[in-house]
């Protein structure tokens, strides 16, 4: 197989990994994806580790199947459960995970408030507790668990009422005590980042991960010789466990917002 027929495969719980295709395609335009989305399993943010770990371990199978020549897995549960065993079980494929932003977070504002939103097992998990311990003398690195915030971005509710006000009863307490960033500890919550930084407020730096998540793609594709010879402009193919085509569009929409 050509490197032109090798795409890079992106992972996610369901739609939110499309906020890292947007920084992957803008890094690296001439590559191929297939983007996999999980939303008959979604969310992961609500389940136990082992079971995350099967899902990530499943998906990446199902798309190196399909000739990947490397994987980004754009979730930060998925990242934090089954990341270290791909690279076990995949030791010549570049894979690479995403984490809260947290250090670049922490070194725009030293010790600022950095509140760090994110799904509920991601702020269980160890690798985050060590993440939010390794910068705590630089920052006030406060960790807020968001459960639900994900089924509105699933659901492509970005702009009612429902939303605005979940939004407002998780942030109330930061309006009262402002912080001075957000890190967007979950690749879905870009999508929500217009209503966020209104209710937050407008000298509240935002902060996610997709930048360096897809820099780094592209370091260990040079690195590796598998990078796109091509100059065409690549393509995007959607796929999703659920099978529904209107999943399938609403990737598209998320795609060109």
């Amino acid at each position: 197989m050509s490197k032109k027929m090798q795409p890079i495969a992106v992972f996610d719980s369901g739609v939110g990994g499309i906020s890292v295709l947007k920084e992957l395609i803008k890094i690296l335009p001439k590559e191929d994806y297939i983007y996999y989305g999980d939303s008959k399993n979604a969310p992961y943010g609500m389940k136990d580790k082992e079971k995350v770990r099967k899902l990530t371990i499943d998906a990446a199978g199902y798309l190196f199947a399909q000739g990947a020549k490397g994987l980004v897995v754009a979730c930060n549960t998925a990242t934090s459960a089954g990341v270290r065993v791909l690279r076990e079980m995949y030791p010549d494929i570049p894979i690479v995970g995403i984490e809260p932003a947290v250090k670049p977070a922490s070194r725009f504002k030293p010790g600022g408030r950095i509140l760090v939103m994110a799904t509920p097992m991601t702020i269980r998990e160890e690798k985050f507790r060590k993440l939010m311990a390794k910068y705590q003398a630089e920052a006030q690195i406060l960790p807020l668990p968001c459960p639900g915030l994900m089924d509105f971005v699933e659901r492509g509710d970005l702009h009612s009422n429902d939303f605005r006000k979940y939004l407002e009863e998780l942030l109330y307490e930061y309006r009262i005590h402002p912080v001075d960033a957000v890190v967007l500890g979950c690749t879905h919550y870009p999508f929500a980042k217009e209503m966020i930084q209104e209710i937050i407020g407008k000298d509240v730096v935002i902060f996610d991960g997709g930048e360096g998540t897809a820099r780094e793609m592209k370091r260990r594709l040079l690195e590796a010789d598998l990078l796109n010879p091509s100059e065409e402009k690549g393509e995007v193919v959607f796929q999703n466990s659920l099978k529904d085509e209107k999943k399938i569009n609403l990737c598209e929409q998320l795609l060109h917002l």
